[in-house]
């Protein structure tokens, strides 16, 4: 059967080099790719002239950049508590700063225009013992992408990170009544909001405003001592039955995205995502 949704994954699941890579996406049937480590770098520190050839190794495969996942506003908010040391910070590859995220959303921007795609994945600084206090500071970054966003005519694509202080649907719902500019959506990842304690499916995802949701992120994992462990799609925690048939339901008309996570047997993760591709074209067919 065809998938419901097109279907795509984070590149560097499979293997840091876009080549390899591409090889078992195509043979799965995604027609979408998501950028974010190439070639052992992060998609924020490319040359001009690897971009060019990630951009053109893409498209000969018949594939389209669905999305930059970038690392923006993952860092420290200054001035605020102390960030939560109990949560696992993935850099992907990024060192950036405060101090960088003009100039690395400057470069974002641009990279998006190359590469013919609207959506531009952030987070919210890494979360800190107290995320509420945190919450002006967040809502002033986001309105200042989106405005960029509407002028450019992208989208900002925001995370739901449960190591950032927008971790959960609700926190999501309420940042996304404060900022109502409509070039702000968001990549919804129900695993993340399970990590960060909350039921992703029903009740987190029917927080969110269905026509806000841009992009959607599929992983799987249960929780053991308050800590994620990562499994194959579709067989762990997260109702994605219900979660797809509920996007279905609701006219949902993006791409759900593989950000695998799983080592995969024998800590072998180009398996791992071989598997859970293969799994979530069988959920997105159902």
């Amino acid at each position: 059967m065809e998938p419901k949704f097109p279907i795509a994954a984070i590149t560097d699941e499979y293997s840091p080099d876009l080549e390899k890579a591409l090889e078992p996406m195509v043979a799965t049937g995604m027609t979408g790719a998501e950028l974010r480590v190439v070639w052992g770098k992060n998609i924020m520190n490319l040359t001009g002239d690897e971009l060019a050839r990630a951009r053109d190794l893409v498209a000969a495969k018949g594939l389209k950049v669905v999305s930059i996942a970038s690392p923006l506003l993952k860092c420290v908010l200054p001035n605020s508590p102390p960030v939560d040391a109990r949560l696992q910070q993935d850099v992907f590859a990024s060192t950036a700063t405060f101090e960088d995220q003009p100039r690395l959303a400057d470069h974002a921007f641009a990279i998006a225009k190359m590469m013919d795609c609207k959506i531009i994945r952030v987070f919210t600084f890494w979360r800190t013992v107290e995320p509420r206090k945190c919450f002006d500071g967040v809502v002033k970054a986001l309105s200042e992408l989106a405005e960029k966003a509407a002028r450019e005519g992208l989208i900002i694509g925001l995370e739901n990170e449960h190591a950032c202080n927008v971790a959960t649907a609700a926190e999501t719902a309420a940042v996304l009544k404060a900022v109502a500019n409509p070039n702000l959506q968001v990549v919804w990842d129900p695993a993340n909001a399970l990590c960060a304690g909350e039921e992703p499916f029903p009740y987190g995802y029917r927080l969110l405003p269905p026509d806000r949701i841009a992009h959607v992120h599929a992983k799987d994992c249960h929780i053991e001592n308050h800590k994620p462990v990562w499994g194959p799609l579709g067989t762990r925690s997260v109702d994605w039955k219900g979660q797809i048939a509920a996007l279905l339901a609701d006219g949902y008309k993006g791409y759900l995205s593989l950000e695998t996570h799983w080592p995969g047997p024998a800590g072998n993760k180009f398996e791992a995502s071989v598997i859970c591709g293969w799994n979530l074209r069988g959920l997105a067919a159902a």
